[in-house]
């Protein structure tokens, strides 16, 4: 089931929550070695986790999280803005229809078929939730191998700037068009599936 969590401390499903930034904590930090925040030595938080952030969950039976991504409305500060604006030489997209999409947890335990199956309910979801809220365009900020997957999904997407590399390997922006013809166009590569239940 994916949940549609909007303000986290107020939301019902804390075990989920709690489940899923231990999840962030074991990719990201342990697996990625990224330098980010990380709270009681288990959960991967950091200062966008905030009362404006939504989040896309994948939980089990047992309200367990499998899968996950945040969206962060652009009109706040945002990782693109405040953390990678170098990436756009145009300059960082930003506006009322603008979200950032960041992030995506896969938890290698699932094993890559598994994966790419959470993947895609996770992108068909935000895209309803997209649509369903007004937002045209969302951006983000991804390792460039990934990057080339999203720009040819399928939707009307670009590189926001070149490729830079750090620490871990090279990463990009990018944009892509929500439009009423996103889920037909995502369709075409097998991305988007039938559109979930979003409970909050």
């Amino acid at each position: 089931m994916i949940h549609l969590i909007e303000n986290r401390y107020i939301s019902p499903h804390r075990s989920v929550l709690e489940t899923m930034f231990v999840d962030r904590k074991k990719q990201f930090v342990d697996l990625f070695g990224w330098d980010v925040p990380v709270v009681d030595g288990h959960f991967e938080i950091d200062q966008f986790d905030n009362e404006h952030a939504v989040y896309l969950v994948a939980a089990d039976l047992t309200g367990t999280h499998e899968a996950s991504l945040r969206l962060l409305p652009s009109m706040h500060p945002h990782v693109l803005d405040t953390l990678f604006s170098h990436l756009c030489p145009g300059g960082v997209p930003i506006g009322p229809t603008t979200w950032e999409s960041t992030r995506l947890c896969l938890p290698a335990r699932h094993g890559a078929g598994r994966r790419k199956e959470l993947r895609n309910l996770l992108i068909s979801a935000m895209v309803d939730f997209a649509l369903a809220r007004g937002i045209e365009r969302l951006t983000g900020v991804i390792p460039e191998p990934f990057r080339k997957e999203v720009l040819a999904m399928g939707w009307r997407a670009e590189p926001l700037g070149p490729a830079v590399r750090i620490p871990g390997g090279p990463i990009g922006a990018f944009a892509v068009q929500v439009e009423p013809d996103t889920p037909e166009r995502l369709a075409w590569t097998g991305t988007y599936v039938q559109a979930q239940a979003l409970p909050a």
